[in-house]
């Protein structure tokens, strides 16, 4: 991918991974599409960066997601890349009385969402390039988070087709594999402690200026590389 003189679109472009990766597009001097559901946070967005555009979109809407691929192809025919980053997660079991409700909340934002805005925009004539944020919890699951962990497996193995699929189409497929970093992911003060979203922006960015299409950052790289025995030994660490 070449990573300047894009137009890029970012779901949950305003807060996390997804504000992270928008500060580092515009650096390399991209112009950046972000949505989500809260107004008042978009506009802090771009009160910090005047050059991001802003689009109000509820995600887990089916409607809202053809809307906001409709409000893009009439306004901004040139995007050419397109980032899946936008998730939830919940910390939770299977013996809570909201459980299925919190299931099927993360099943339709981690999966459907994508898996429908990818079918959307590789139609445009510009695209050229799909990120998927996944997750290390994609290859060993931590029990606390159930389904996000199988959410972001499906994910993965999802983006692993996809890439095979388009490639004739000369689209290419990147995906994006973080470890657990310091977001609000989860809730707040979950993840206080561990790596910061600048820190691994800027080493995604340095593997695809080399061009790969799989990008990892500390103790993802391992995990994406497990094999049946060391995912046992990942997971009894993460389930003691």
């Amino acid at each position: 991918m070449k990573l300047a003189n894009n137009k890029i679109l970012i779901t949950g472009g305003a807060s996390g991974i997804g504000l992270g990766l928008t500060e580092r597009f515009i650096k390399e001097n991209n112009t950046v599409i972000i949505c989500g559901r809260r107004e008042s946070v978009l506009q802090e967005v771009a009160e910090k960066f005047p050059s991001v555009v802003t689009k109000v979109c509820d995600l887990s809407s089916e409607a809202e997601r053809i809307k906001l691929y409709k409000w893009v192809s009439e306004n901004h025919p040139d995007l050419n890349v397109l980032v899946n980053n936008a998730g939830i997660q919940y910390w939770m079991n299977i013996s809570d009385s909201d459980f299925y409700q919190k299931t099927k909340s993360e099943i339709t934002t981690n999966i459907e969402a994508p898996l429908h805005l990818t079918s959307l925009f590789m139609h445009l004539q510009s695209f050229h390039t799909i990120i998927n944020v996944t997750s290390s919890l994609a290859f060993v699951p931590l029990s606390k988070v159930p389904v996000y962990s199988a959410t972001k497996a499906f994910f993965r193995s999802f983006t692993l087709s996809l890439r095979h699929m388009l490639k004739s189409k000369n689209i290419e497929v990147i995906e994006m594999i973080p470890p657990a970093l310091n977001t609000d992911l989860g809730g707040k003060g979950i993840h206080d402690g561990h790596p910061s979203v600048k820190d691994f922006v800027e080493e995604v960015f340095k593997q695809m200026k080399d061009g790969k299409t799989e990008l990892t950052f500390e103790t993802s790289g391992a995990r994406a590389k497990a094999n049946n025995d060391t995912i046992m030994e990942f997971f009894n660490r993460l389930n003691p």
